[in-house]
Formats: C-alpha cells, sequence, structure tokens
C-alpha cells in the first residue's frame, strides 16, 4: 500500500442543496476509503471543491438579484455544512473561483497552448433570439446523434454517456424555441491527438476499473474529437490570450483541474511541497458514470498535454446513479430527499450504512426504497450489530459489575471465535483496498452475526464452564467491531469505543490492532446503552408522503 494518498471527488455544482444521488456515489465511497487508508497508516487527503462558473449559476443569480461570486459563496457554505453533518470529513475544501484556481488553470492552458495543443476555430454555435445570447452546452436540448436517446443535454448523454458532436433537433432550455447558427470564435484542444497515448495509458493502469476500460477504448477506436473548451459568458475563467474577446474557459476545462490547484494549496499551506506530494501519492477521482468521458479521456490527456507534470489518476472508482423508489431522482418534480432534510429523520451513521450496503463497485444503478431502509436498519444494523454489542457490554455490566473476569483455557468454540477476531482486518482489508466496500461491510457484519451465535451457543447468563471466556472474546469482539465499522459509521464507532471505557478517538488506532485481543482481564468497561433507535413504520409512511409526484 502506498503510503500517500490524495482523494478527490467530483466537484459539488454551487447551484442547490445535496441530496442523497450526490453522496451515494461519489462523496460517501471516498470518505469511507480515505477513513480506511488513514487508519492504515497512510498519509491520505480528501480534497474537494464547489465546481462555481457556467452558464446556470450567472442566470440563477440574476434570478436571485446577487452576484454569481455571492450565489456560489452560499451554495460553497452550505454543501461544505451538510457534507460535514454526513460525516463527510474533507481534509480541505475549496472552490474553483478561487484565485489559486484561476492562476493554475490559465498556466496550464498556456503550456497547452505553447505545446501545440490548442488551437482557434470559427464555428456555428446556437444562438436564441428570443433570448439574444449564445447557448452554451446545458441551454440546448435535443436527441442525441450516437444512441438517439431525447431530451438530452448538447455536452453530455446521460443514456449513453458520449458528448454528442451536435444534438440532432436542438431546442433552447431557457425558451423551447429553436435556436438559430451563428459564427464566433472558440479555442479547441486537440484531443484526438492523444488517441494512442490514452490507450497507452488506460493499458498500463491495471488499477481502472476493468469495464469501465474497455468501452472507453472503444470510444478511442472509433475516433476521438477536438474538444471545445471556450464558451461566450461572462462568468467562468478567463482565456489569458490577447485576442480573446473576454471568452471564458468551458467548466469542465477547468473544473477538474481544482482537484490539483486545491490539492497543491492545501499542502503548500502545511509546509509540503505540493508537486512533489502529488506524483508520488496514489490518486483517487471518485465519480458517476455519467462523468466517465470527462475523467477517462479529458482530464487526462490534458495532464498528457503538459508531459505529465502532474501524476494520472492511479483510481477512478466509479459508480451508477441512485433511484429513489425505482424512479429518477428529479428536484423539478420534488422527486429527492435532500442531505439536509434526510439527517432530520434519522442520524447519519443511518444512512452511511444503507447507502454502502446497497452499492457495489460497479456502474450499475442502485436505488433508495424508503421500505428496504427499514428493514437493513432494524433487521442488520440493530437486530445483528446493535444487538451484539449491546449484549456483550450489557451482560458485563451487569454480571461482572463491568470489569473482564480471567480466562479459562479455550475450547474449540472460543478458538473459533478468536480466529474471527485475528482474521478480521485481513479479510475487511483485503475487500476494501479492491474498492468493494459493500462488500467489507457486509464482512464485518457476517462476524457481527457470528459472535451473536457465539454468545447464544455459550448461554453465558447461565454462568456455566466457558462463561468469563465468552465475556473476554466478545468484549474483544466489540472492540474490532468499533475499529473495522469506523470508516463506515464513525459516529457509531465513537460510542462504542466509549462504551468499552478505552480512551482517545478510534480514529486514531491502527486499522490492524482490530484483529488483537487487547481488552484484558481487570479492564473496566465505561456505560453501556443500546446505540441504535429502531425505526418506526409509522414515520417511514408519513415521510413517503412527502415526496412530490413522481410524473
Amino acid at each position: 500500500m502506498n503510503k500517500r494518498a490524495i482523494i478527490t471527488s467530483a466537484l459539488p455544482y454551487a447551484n442547490g442543496e445535496i441530496h442523497l444521488g450526490h453522496v451515494a456515489s461519489t462523496y460517501l465511497p471516498a470518505d469511507v476509503t480515505t477513513r480506511f487508508l488513514k487508519q492504515n497508516g497512510v498519509e491520505a487527503y480528501y480534497v474537494c471543491a464547489s465546481d462555481d462558473f457556467g452558464t446556470p449559476i450567472l442566470i440563477q443569480s440574476e434570478k436571485e438579484g446577487k452576484t454569481p461570486a455571492d450565489y456560489v459563496a452560499h451554495w460553497n457554505k452550505r454543501d461544505y455544512d451538510d457534507f460535514t453533518a454526513f460525516g463527510i470529513n474533507f481534509d480541505y475544501f475549496y472552490k474553483t473561483s478561487s484565485s489559486e484556481n484561476i492562476e493554475f488553470v490559465q498556466d496550464v492552458f498556456k503550456k497547452l497552448n505553447d505545446a501545440g495543443h490548442i488551437y482557434q476555430k470559427e464555428i456555428i454555435q446556437f444562438y436564441c433570439n428570443n433570448d439574444k445570447k449564445f447557448l452554451p452546452d446545458r441551454y440546448v436540448k435535443g436527441i442525441c446523434p450516437h444512441c438517439k436517446a431525447e431530451d438530452q443535454y448538447s455536452d453530455l448523454c446521460e443514456s449513453c454517456g458520449r458528448v454528442p458532436e451536435e444534438i440532432t433537433d436542438p431546442k433552447c432550455s431557457l425558451c423551447g424555441q429553436t435556436p438559430t447558427k451563428e459564427k464566433t470564435n472558440h479555442y479547441f484542444f486537440k484531443l484526438k491527438n492523444f488517441g494512442d497515448s490514452l490507450s497507452e495509458w488506460l493499458e498500463e493502469t491495471t488499477t481502472l476499473q476493468k469495464d469501465v476500460k474497455k468501452y472507453v477504448q472503444n470510444w478511442i477506436k472509433s475516433g476521438l474529437i477536438d474538444w471545445d473548451i471556450t464558451r461566450d459568458i461572462p462568468w467562468g475563467v478567463p482565456v489569458p490570450l490577447d485576442g480573446a474577446d473576454g471568452k471564458v474557459f468551458y467548466g469542465w476545462f477547468d473544473n477538474h483541474l481544482a482537484y490539483i490547484s486545491t490539492a497543491l494549496k492545501f499542502l503548500n499551506d502545511k509546509g509540503i511541497d505540493g508537486k512533489e506530494f502529488w506524483n508520488s501519492a496514489d490518486i483517487y477521482h471518485f465519480i458517476g458514470k455519467d462523468i466517465v468521458y470527462h475523467h477517462y479521456l479529458f482530464l487526462p490527456a490534458m495532464r498528457l498535454g503538459i508531459n505529465k507534470e502532474f501524476k494520472l489518476p492511479t483510481y477512478i472508482p466509479t459508480r451508477g446513479h441512485l433511484t429513489l423508489q425505482g424512479k429518477k431522482i428529479s428536484k423539478s418534480r420534488n422527486w429527492y430527499i435532500g442531505l439536509k432534510q434526510f439527517l432530520q429523520y434519522y442520524p447519519a451513521d443511518y444512512l452511511r450504512f444503507y447507502l454502502v450496503s446497497i452499492n457495489p463497485y460497479s456502474q450499475d444503478d442502485l436505488n433508495f426504497d424508503w421500505d428496504d431502509f427499514t428493514t437493513r436498519i432494524n433487521s442488520e444494523l440493530i437486530g445483528n450489530l446493535g444487538n451484539f454489542v449491546n449484549r456483550a457490554l450489557g451482560f458485563t455490566k451487569k454480571s461482572f459489575d463491568g470489569k473482564i473476569p480471567e480466562t479459562e483455557p479455550f475450547d474449540e468454540k472460543d478458538s473459533e471465535a478468536e480466529q474471527k477476531i485475528k482474521s478480521l482486518a485481513t479479510d475487511v482489508s483485503t475487500l476494501m483496498e479492491q474498492n468493494h466496500l459493500d462488500r467489507a461491510l457486509k464482512k464485518i457484519m457476517e462476524v457481527s452475526s457470528f459472535f451473536n451465535q457465539y454468545f447464544q451457543h455459550k448461554e453465558p447468563w447461565k454462568n456455566g464452564p466457558g462463561t468469563t471466556n465468552c465475556v473476554y472474546l466478545s468484549v474483544n469482539a466489540v472492540r474490532s467491531f468499533a475499529i473495522a465499522i469506523f470508516p463506515f459509521m464513525p459516529e457509531s464507532a465513537q460510542k462504542i469505543w466509549v462504551q468499552l471505557g478505552l480512551d482517545g478517538n478510534v480514529a486514531d488506532v491502527l486499522w490492524s490492532s482490530q484483529s488483537e485481543l487487547s481488552i484484558s482481564s481487570g479492564h473496566t468497561l465505561g456505560d453501556a446503552s443500546p446505540l441504535f433507535a429502531r425505526i418506526e413504520k409509522s414515520d417511514i409512511e408519513k415521510y413517503k408522503k412527502e415526496l412530490g409526484p413522481s410524473e
């Protein structure tokens, strides 16, 4: 395991609140992974930033009578606060509109230009005569020329994941009228020149998802298209060339460069050589499947274009979209649950547990279902893990005054229980390193289930032979679970730690130590109390009704 890592997530667009669909595929898996890496002694930093530029922000800020800068500042703070409440523990959360990012983006562009990877071309762009403006991508909708999906933005087809060269049957998404075509000059990045070097990078980077890699390689074989990197709007990173006529960079040109500029800002401010750290670390970019094109083609090509001055990604963990009650999430139809709203219903760890449980390391979509959520929390989290922790600690408090008794020679069942503890760190770690977070959590729950059965089999309440061994092994298993569940459910892990009567923070304990039996005879527990409260069906029915009409 590399002892250095930088973790990023796709940047949240500073144009509205964070909802469950945002956190499921990118922020939660990234946070879980970062916590795990830190537990393993990796100098890991999770950095992110709000994505501040673009036409939607410009228009929405005008509607609200705010400057774009004030508007994005509001959402930057709100998003950070919501993430923090959910236990997403960024080491640094910045913004693409920062002076550092603007300077970095302009510097990268100049290097690409000097290297001959940029050219200027007169293009025909959609222009809305009704709204009197050129229409950037998000303001033109139509039919994808590749897969024929309807109602797609002109910069990205959400159905097939490709970036259309030109959308079919275009309509202005502001007023619905068919736009005309007008001439304008734009700057282009020579993406098609990087086909061979991108193929080589994909081939040699064995840590990338095989299924994603395969269809990206097919995209390259079918021919890449040069990338239009500028827009005719006043809100964005200015193009630093004479005669650029007030043009700004397309958001996708500047926003993923903020991964690097934000990391450099954070590390350099800490007195660490940011560039040297970046190039010696494992680089993780957590994304949803809708932005594979950008992260597997645009992002690496730009880094190749500046001679790999900054290391290309080691991992790009890509996951599917979250649906809600089997339907696509839609803010406009009120078919979504805001993160802040959810956290008023239940603790963050309930949602963290559920979303990791249902989220495989694949591009398969996942579904948030209120009834399934109820079952998993009540049956698995509470009925399994919560039950075992409560039984083990509660019984020790009641029957041994909270003091761990002396042990006797182990019988076969005790030895099996001891072995479960000793192999837990390795068994779970293997799955975590492979990005199978759902399987890792399932493995922990399987071991918890084993210990519930072990406790039942031993019947310590009868105070027969082997009772002290049962108490000793069960309390040590609880300690193991506190360490193992920390990446997934940090608040619950710390509560267990305190109930065990252990000092400090579980976050500071090495991952491998979960396989040690380090709670000795004579240790006194803290106060024990139930970790979780059952979910009531009557509450769930109420929350279902709060969702707007699905059609």
